[in-house]
Parts: structure tokens; C-alpha cells; sequence
């Protein structure tokens, strides 16, 4: 049945040309005419379009769902190729634009994961006229401020600098060609697979799935735009502006989350937005490597968020 559910989802999944970049974007249609919610599904740092059609197909119980990718994700085009950098205002701003042409004068949800969450929440801070025609947001795991990780200084400056080093073009193309190479990935994750969160609770068959798809995400994002993003995220701070983004924001919040301390995370997002509304679901870690169905995507989703979505 999921995999039925996942092939039709795949139907829907098509080019997106826009800026001068090309894409693609999941646009599935409500499944009933009486179910007429816009959910635009952002995902995050290492994700695709694939890796969220779990979610896609769970959201689209309660209406018609957006899935984009970003420039640089995904296998898009990145602002690289056109003399940009792809820092969270760059984002922002393109995501602003997909919205005003996607959704022009109808109302929608914002349902963001993770590094999704920032760009969407920079996006309603920088252009409050898409904020007035948002319903509800919804934050699963996201954050607003780099100081919402559970990070030594000590590692937060040794990722800053791998990341700094590859933005550069021949580091990135190193990494892309020797450091992320099918093999090197394969024989790394194998290594760590005991101790690895992502892998640890699987057997050999299900590791061997769950590192395809690793390979998969490793190498549809642009190298130079991970790393200048993984920069981004490291230092970002959108309680900065004076700004206040005027709507709630709903918070899914993951137990014993290995990135964020939740309580700082909901001290920030108390600065950035009006109201938070914080859930908590009970799945351990941050997110699994693979969402391949709705049941799997289910649990991030709590019973909170469902009355939202159906009201």
C-alpha cells in the first residue's frame, strides 16, 4: 500500500524552472475537494524531495501539498551559477518568490523541517505581506539561532572550517569526487554502523538500504552550497531583527534530540515569533536517514498537529 501511495506522490513531481535555475518541486493535489488546505513542506539541511515523500504523503490527508527544492538541493541548480552566494537571505528571497507565484492570492500552511524552518522563518521576517496570508506554521525540529545546538566550541569551529574549506571549487570537487564517492561513503558508514544513531537499530539488509539512500543525499546537494549553508547554520541568529514575525508558530519538538537543546530552541523562537506552541514527540534522535512511507513520517507528526491541519 505505501509503496502504491509513494508511486502516485512520484507522478506529481515535476521541473521547476525559476531565477534562472532549474529544479523540481512535488505538487500533489488534495486527495478531496473538502479537504482544502495548502501545505507548502519545506525539508532540511540533507534531504530531497524523495527523503520527504513520507511526510508529503502523510500531509496530504489534510490537503494539497508544495514540496520545492531550494537552490542547491536536491539536485538543483545552485546559486553558484549565477555568481551568487546561497546564504539564508538568498533563500529567503527565492523562496518568497516560488510562494508569490505558487500560491498568488490563496491562503497556506507552512509545515518546515529542520534548516527549512530558517529559511521559511527569514522568508516571513523579510516579507510580512506573505506572513499576513500564512494559516498556520509548523516547525518540526526547526530552529532560529546557532546557539541552539548541542555543539562544543571546540567542534563548532572545526565544522566551521571544514565547511569554510569547501566553498571553495576545487576542495568542493574533491570532496564530491574522492570524499563522497559511492565506495567512501559505503565503507564508512559500514565502519561506524555499530555506533552510528542512523544506523545502529537496523540489520545488514536495512543498513545496506539506509546507506544507498546516504549516498543518494550525499551526492544530489551541491558540495559548495552544503558547506556554505552548514557555515550559515553554525552562525546564524534571526532574534537579531526587530522584526517580530506576528502569527504562532507550532513547535514539534523530538525527545532527546542529538542537535538541539529544546529549551533553548523555544527561549528563541519566543523572540522571533508572537506565540509558540511547543509538542513534543516522543522518537528519539533528530530524523531517521530514510521516510519512505506515511507510517514512517506518522510519529513526527503528533495528534496536535493533525487537529491543526484539520481545522
Amino acid at each position: 500500500m505505501a509503496k502504491k501511495a509513494k508511486k502516485q506522490l512520484h507522478e506529481h513531481i515535476e521541473l521547476l524552472h525559476m531565477n534562472g535555475l532549474r529544479g523540481r518541486v512535488l505538487n500533489a493535489p488534495a486527495k478531496r475537494k473538502s479537504h482544502n488546505k495548502q501545505l507548502l513542506l519545506l525539508y532540511g539541511h540533507h534531504a530531497s524531495i524523495e527523503r520527504m515523500l513520507g511526510f508529503a504523503e502523510e500531509l496530504n490527508k489534510y490537503g494539497a501539498v508544495t514540496l520545492p527544492d531550494l537552490p542547491g538541493f536536491g539536485g538543483m541548480q545552485s546559486f553558484y551559477q549565477l555568481g551568487e552566494r546561497p546564504n539564508i537571505d538568498a533563500l529567503a528571497d527565492y523562496l518568497a518568490a516560488f510562494v508569490k507565484m505558487r500560491y498568488k492570492h490563496r491562503r497556506f500552511t507552512v509545515v518546515a523541517m529542520s534548516f527549512g524552518f530558517v529559511v521559511a522563518s527569514r522568508m516571513l521576517q523579510k516579507y510580512p505581506e506573505l506572513a499576513a496570508k500564512v494559516d498556520d506554521i509548523v516547525s518540526i525540529a526547526g530552529f532560529v539561532h546557532h546557539e541552539d545546538f548541542k555543539m562544543k566550541r571546540r567542534t563548532k569551529w572545526l565544522l566551521q572550517a571544514g565547511a569554510a574549506i569547501n566553498t571553495f571549487r576545487l576542495p568542493a570537487f574533491f570532496t564530491r569526487y574522492i570524499l563522497l564517492s559511492r565506495p567512501v561513503i559505503y565503507l564508512s558508514y559500514l565502519w561506524v554502523a555499530d555506533n552510528n544513531v542512523k544506523m545502529k537499530d537496523a540489520n545488514f539488509s536495512e543498513r545496506m538500504r539506509r546507506i544507498r539512500f546516504e549516498v543518494e543525499l550525499w551526492q544530489s546537494n551541491d558540495v559548495r552550497t552544503y558547506a556554505y549553508t552548514g557555515q550559515e547554520m553554525l552562525r546564524v541568529n534571526l532574534c537579531q531583527t526587530s522584526k517580530q514575525i506576528s502569527q504562532k508558530v507550532t513547535h514539534v519538538k523530538v525527545k532527546d534530540d542529538r542537535y538541539f537543546d529544546n529549551r533553548i530552541v523555544e527561549q528563541h523562537l519566543n523572540i522571533v515569533y508572537r506565540e509558540v506552541d511547543v509538542v513534543e514527540t516522543k522518537l528519539r534522535g533528530h530524523a531517521p536517514t530514510v521516510i519512505s512511507s506515511a507510517k514512517e513520517a506518522s510519529p513526527y507528526i503528533p495528534r496536535k498537529i493533525r487537529s491543526l491541519l484539520r481545522a
